[in-house]
């Protein structure tokens, strides 16, 4: 088990980070867990459903791919896709509190795990710059975290609206390919386009107040990318 240690100018001053994805890594799985910050993103490549995870409630993910342990916009080394969710592109960082309790941290900071494989590599790409101050990369990485960590405050009453409001339904993908292969994709909630466009006004305006109407359309149409799915399944298929 490994513990992250927050990230430091002065011990970590030469330290590289290879920019690397992987199975090793996660990133071979058919859904990625995904946050509203980044549901814009997401949805012009992915379909976007829900999960009831037990103990941990609702949590959305990207759907990408069929099998089990198959992501279809993965070859192996790098992400065909123009987006990577967050929780992929962050690498071996992560948000925490630094410093030993004594003293309250006044927000998140970066942490990083020493013993990922993509750290201290001679290859990998600086995280701080010869003259001091945050590298293009470290600067990237910050940026991932604030999505990650904006998101997670947001997920749980965005979600607790969806259901509220009756927008989510238990639903099932059935896909059949060219040779007859057949799909079924359970165990998902997703975002009802019929039921979010006959909402009553009041709905709405909860919606529109909380900032999550743009979203829920965001969610509703992100559902047709599972023809991109079904295309890319098919193509691998062919080869």
């Amino acid at each position: 088990m490994t513990r992250p240690v927050a990230l430091d100018d002065v011990l970590h001053q030469d330290l590289r980070v290879a920019f690397r994805h992987g199975a090793d890594f996660g990133d071979a799985a058919n859904q990625i867990l995904i946050f509203p910050t980044e549901f814009e993103a997401v949805q012009r490549e992915f379909p976007i459903l829900f999960r009831d995870v037990p103990e941990e409630g609702l949590q959305a993910v990207a759907l990408t791919g069929l099998d089990r342990d198959e992501n279809l916009f993965f070859d192996g080394t790098h992400w065909t896709s123009r987006y990577i969710p967050a929780l992929q592109e962050r690498g071996p960082f992560s948000i925490g509190i630094a410093g030993d309790g004594a003293e309250p941290e006044e927000g998140p900071t970066v942490h990083i795990d020493l013993d990922d494989p993509r750290v201290g590599t001679d290859a990998g790409e600086p995280l701080f710059l010869p003259q001091g101050g945050a590298s293009r990369y470290l600067e990237h990485v910050s940026r991932v975290l604030s999505r990650i960590h904006a998101g997670m405050g947001a997920a749980a009453p965005a979600y607790a609206l969806f259901q509220e409001l009756g927008l989510l339904e238990a639903n099932v993908i059935e896909v059949t390919l060219h040779d007859e292969q057949r799909y079924r994709i359970d165990g998902f909630q997703m975002l009802s386009r019929e039921r979010l466009e006959t909402l009553d006004l009041g709905s709405v305006e909860r919606l529109h107040r909380a900032n999550l109407l743009g979203l829920a359309h965001l969610v509703a149409s992100s559902l047709g990318n599972i023809s991109t799915l079904i295309e890319r399944k098919k193509a691998g298929a062919a080869r």
